[in-house]
């Protein structure tokens, strides 16, 4: 059998052909999008530790992150890039250091997103199924 090639070709510019493949995100309503965004960046246990940490400390600077994980610079970085991303933490610079803490308003809109979810549920209206 003759080898074959798979090419993937990226059009930044154009907003046609970027949004083939795209995960169709417009088809959900803005709470289930920022629900997502949310899951996304609780979905891994090192973000989870990042989250503790910041809660029982206030603040930290990276390389206090770094130490306390037991994770390479660039992989905290990468984590805290991502809780910012989804609102939960921020970060102020202080000289060379960024100084993270918890983003106050981001952490609020996550309670209430996630409260709305698990709220969601009724467990009467469940037990009346024939479900599981």
């Amino acid at each position: 059998m003759a080898p074959f090639y798979i090419v993937i070709l990226r059009y930044p510019n154009n907003p046609i052909l970027t949004k083939v493949g795209a995960s169709k995100t417009e088809l959900f309503t803005e709470q289930q999008n920022d629900l997502a965004q949310l899951a996304k960046a609780l979905a891994h246990p090192a973000r989870i530790a990042i989250l503790q940490h910041l809660m029982s400390t206030g603040s930290c600077v990276t390389h206090l992150l770094i130490d306390e994980l037991g994770l390479a610079q660039p992989t905290v970085s990468q984590h805290l890039r991502e809780l910012k991303e989804a609102g939960l933490v921020k970060g102020t610079v202080e000289g060379p250091k960024v100084n993270y803490c918890i983003h106050t308003q981001g952490w609020a809109r996550a309670v209430e997103l996630l409260g709305d979810l698990l709220a969601g549920w009724n467990p009467d209206a469940a037990a009346q199924t024939a479900c599981c």
